[in-house]
This record gives C-alpha cells, structure tokens and sequence, in this order.
C-alpha cells in the first residue's frame, strides 16, 4: 500500500493507523514502516502509538473481534456470564483468537453504554442488550462469515434515553442562532458575557470557562486551537454520547464561539474510540453547516474563519486529561505532558488551545443567546446553569437527567425510579466519591457533589467489595504506565483486589490499600493515579461489612471473640487447656 500524507499532518498519520488497521485487520510490522515511511516519522513513534492504543492491534486478530464492555453496570446486568457463554458455544477461550483465525473475544473498558447494556463492540461497531437469544443467531451468523452489514439492524440501535430536559435538551436552539447572535455582540463582548454567567467546565475540575478562553486569547503564538474533548471515558458516563447524537449543532457551535473569542480558525473534536459510529453522521453534520456558511471561510458572511475536523481515539481512558488528548491528537501515545506549561499557551502542536468538555461548548451556545445574566440565574451561586447525569445501575429508567445544580442527589433517585432498598450511589464514576443511604440529602454541585456526570446506583442486593474491585482493575487497565506511583500503585491495589476476592486476605491487606492510596494521591503524575483509590477508601469506610466478609471467607472474624475461640481450640486439642493453646498459636 502507498500513503501521502506528510510529517506536518500529526492528525493524519493517526488517521491512517485506524485506516491501515481497517484495511488489513490488524497492524503489522510491514505496516507500520511503510506509515513511517509516508509520514516522515521515525518508525519508533508510530510503533510506539500502534502499542499504546487498546483498538490499535500489532498482533493478528479474529476477522470478527468481540470486545464485552467490562464496567460494573454492564456486569450487574450479567455481561460476564453471557460472554462465557459465547465462548462455550464457539469453543474459544476469551482473549484468544480462533485457530482458524475468525473469531477473538475479550472484554474492554466502558464502551459508554451503561443505560442500555451488557454491550458489546464487534469490529467496532457498537450491540446493544446483549441477550442469550443474540448470542444464538450472532454465533450463527459469525459461523456462516455473515458480514455486520447483513447483521439485524435493530442490534445497532443506540437509544439516547433522555428522562428529563431543561434549558439545554429542550431543543428549542435553532442551528446558526447562537453563533448570529455572538457575531452581532463580537468576540469581546462574548466574553464578557460567558464571564458573567459564571460558566465552569463540564468535565469535572469546573474550571472557569471564561479564564481559559481569555488566557488562550491572550497568549502569543501562530495559530490558535479549539479543542473539544469527547472523550468521555469514565465508567458510567454517556452524556456527551447524546449530546453527540442529538445535538451535535449544539456543540459544533460551541466551539465555533470559542474559535471566535479566543481567535482560532481551526477545531479539532476529539472522538473516543467507542463512539466510532458516530464518526459519519457527525461528518454530515459538519458538512452540512459548510454548506449553510456556518463553517468554512466567511462564516455567515463575516469576517471570521473557522473549520473543525474530527479525530478518531483509539480506547485510552488517559486521553481524556486534556495534556495526554493534545499528545493523541499529535499522533503520538497518550501521556500526559508535565505541567506547566498549561494547553492555554502551549497545546496543540506547541500552539495557543483551549480544551473544552462537549457540554461545557453547548452550553455556551445558550449564553450567546440569553446572555451571561440568564444563565447565572440557574443553579447555585458557584454552580450556575444545569448539569447533565447519567444515571444507570440499580433503577427503573436509566439515562439522561438534566437538572440545575444544587439537586440533591435524593430526587434524582426518586425521578430514576429505585425498584428495591438502595445501598450506595457511585457520583462522577470510580475517580468520584461514594455516597451511602445517610448522605442522600446532598447536591449536586461544585460547592458539594460535583461530578463529571456519572450517577452509578447500587441497591442492597450488591457487593460493594466486588463494585470497588471492578474499580481497581479499571485504573490497573487504563494506567498509561508514564509514573512509577500510579503504573506500579494501581497494578499492587487490583492484585490486593484479588488476593481479598480470592480468600486469602488479612486486616493487613486492608491497611495496605489505604497506604497505596495515599501514595498514589501524593506522588502520581496526573488525576488518574491521585483518584484511582478514592472509590476503595470510601468503600472501606461506609462499606467494611463487605471487606470484612471477604476476610472471613479465609478464616479471620472481624471480632475477636474469646468465648467461641476457647470452643474451638478445646475441640480442636481436646484439652482443657485451651488458654494455652491458644497462646501459643
């Protein structure tokens, strides 16, 4: 094969790798030199990225690659039996390939389904409700080399689920209203008005958008970025998926007022891996708002240019820290970049570029035309507007849940709908906090809950242990293995996971996770390893019953009781002297 594309386009040299691999099945050594070859790259690099990427494969693969989402909703809903069950049925072990070479099954993070799950990725394309009956005719059909376009189409619907809408899912935004309304204020006045509203990242950290818009404006440099991050890959969030599917105008727009204020003419939305179906509706999109001068050069007749493409992740939850994204985008392995100095003024490409969460931008799109006044009259004093939750887990309508901040986190339950006694609430996913049945009466809101979006519901009939140890081997996974704290850390935390699980546990282990904690919150050189024992420390401190339990299963009471233990060690010596027995031992 021949490539064209040039050592100044990073953002297609990572391109070709997805198409490469789509092409011939897999990436191989060949491959790799000749994409270094055509990129002007040394053959390192581009390896070094193949390797990094979970969807980038440098070994042979089945024709048919069945990934099952491996997060903890997914599994409550019984994911790992059923795939057990397809591989009995094709006599395959999971993460094998087939001898013949047609098949391989193994698991993968989040595919960001957790209202509509166990999910599934088949060569990417994303299945829906797994059930016994699909597995039935899916074997047949991988059996008889059916290719996926012949497969029910019914399988591939994604629904969006939107439970409950407010200013931004209501859907009264015409397409080019909020960008007409921000060229008729002008860049600065925009500003003005996203400063007034009090607008804070959607992402997480909450942020000022308005400081970081302002500090990429002012910065020096050749060129300025946008830069959408949607890559939400934190387990049980699926937001920015809908606002992807339904309002991709929305945030389109969004970063269009952002290139106008801080002075880009080019955005870069990037992608996840999960969400590659999405990748041609969304390119239809983006060509339709050329055509209606909403992109492009001369945007509305104006002086102002701005264009957005879009770049297609790889499975790499790090990517979604804004540094290692910028890495992504310049083809390179996802590493987080030491700070500072900040994306603001050297991001992409050495550049000027603000990184913005998909809700972040389409909220701004509400801002230019209601002005800055309006939305800080939504919400709380330090949480202005609405908040986006993705409710899944233990309730009757699981999904999207748009409310203004301050909620408190009992009526989102009681609007979910909870079918039995609840135990816990996971809020912002396993980097976020765990809240028990007494802490229900607290909002959400940066000023007490804030969150990313993930709203995770448990009842009584689930084992916390098991939750925080799906937890763990997460961010063992998804460790991109930069600091030894976090690469090592998450690695030890998963094994102690098991060891527990496993019944060979003591009280000590439970002292060493919190000590691999606290080291890896110290000396870890991003969030993913300062955050990746939150989950495990709460659990312990709400939830010790279930760890405890765990120990008894190798023979340690959580109580030491003297009456029963004399019992015991009488039967076990058959002498009276059970006292001494027991001292000795």
């Amino acid at each position: 094969m021949s490539f064209t594309l040039t050592r100044t386009n990073q953002f297609s040299a990572m391109k070709t790798l997805h198409e490469a691999q789509k092409r011939f099945g897999w990436l191989s050594p060949t491959t790799i030199s000749d994409i270094a070859a055509a990129t002007s790259t040394p053959r390192v690099r581009i390896e070094s990225t193949a390797a990094f990427y979970r969807f980038f494969h440098t070994q042979p693969m089945g024709r048919y690659r069945v990934l099952w989402s491996d997060n903890i909703t997914d599994q409550l809903q019984g994911s790992r039996e059923l795939m057990q069950a397809m591989c009995e049925k094709l006599w395959l072990e999971p993460g094998r390939v087939s001898e013949d070479g047609l098949l391989s099954v193994d698991t993968t993070s989040c595919t960001g389904m957790c209202d509509q799950g166990p999910a599934i990725l088949v060569n990417g394309r994303v299945i829906t409700r797994m059930t016994h009956p699909r597995i039935e005719a899916m074997v047949e059909l991988i059996r008889a080399e059916t290719p996926l376009s012949a497969w029910p189409s019914e399988w591939f619907v994604v629904e969006d689920n939107i439970r409950r809408r407010d200013v931004l899912l209501d859907g009264k935004l015409a397409s080019g209203e909020a960008l007409t309304a921000a060229l008729e204020r002008g860049p600065a006045a925009l500003l003005d008005e996203i400063r007034i509203s009090g607008l804070r990242g959607r992402g997480g950290a909450g942020f000022s958008t308005a400081l970081k818009w302002a500090a990429c404006r002012d910065a020096p440099g050749e060129a300025h970025y946008v830069v959408c991050n949607a890559d939400e890959g934190e387990p049980g969030t699926f937001k920015d998926r809908v606002l992807l599917t339904s309002f991709a105008d929305l945030v389109f727009e969004g970063m269009t007022l952002a290139g106008l204020v801080v002075g880009a003419t080019k955005g870069l939305l990037y992608l996840r891996g999960e969400y590659q179906h999405l990748l041609d509706p969304l390119e239809a999109v983006l060509e339709r708002r050329r055509r209606e001068k909403l992109l492009g050069l001369h945007i509305l007749d104006k002086p102002f240019d701005f264009d957005i493409d879009i770049h297609l992740g790889a499975g790499a939850y790090i990517c979604g820290e804004e540094s290692a994204l910028i890495e992504s985008l310049e083809g390179k392995p996802g590493h987080p970049r030491i700070r500072p100095p900040f994306p603001v003024t050297h991001g992409y490409l050495g550049q000027p570029t603000t990184v913005n969460n998909v809700e972040t931008l389409a909220t701004a799109c509400l801002i230019a035309l209601h002005g800055g006044a309006w939305m800080a009259g939504i919400g709380t004093t330090k949480s202005t507007g609405t908040k986006l939750l993705s409710v899944s887990g233990d309730v009757a309508r699981p999904g999207i849940y748009e409310y203004p901040y301050g909620i408190p986190v009992a009526q989102v339950l009681e609007d979910a709908g909870i079918a039995g006694c609840l135990q816990a609430v996971q809020i912002s996913g396993p980097s976020g906090v765990t809240l028990g049945q007494d802490e229900l009466n607290r909002r959400i809101c940066f000023e007490d809950v804030p969150t990313a979006g993930a709203f995770m519901v448990f009842d009584c009939t689930r084992d916390m242990f098991e939750v925080a140890r799906n937890f763990a081997h997460f961010f063992a996974e998804e460790s991109c293995g930069f600091c030894t704290p976090c690469r090592v850390g998450t690695a030890l935390t998963a094994k102690l996971m098991d060891k527990i699980a496993h019944g060979h546990g003591s009280p000590y282990d439970l002292d060493e996770l919190l000590k691999l904690r606290e080291v890896m919150q110290g000396t870890s050189h991003c969030g993913l390893g300062n955050s990746a024992g939150h989950a495990i420390a709460d659990t312990l401190a709400k939830f010790r019953p279930a760890y405890e339990r765990q120990l008894m299963s190798s023979d340690y009471e959580p109580s030491f009781d003297l009456d029963a233990a004399l019992s015991q060690a009488r039967q076990m010596t058959g002498r009276d002297d059970a006292a001494a027995h027991l001292k000795s031992t």
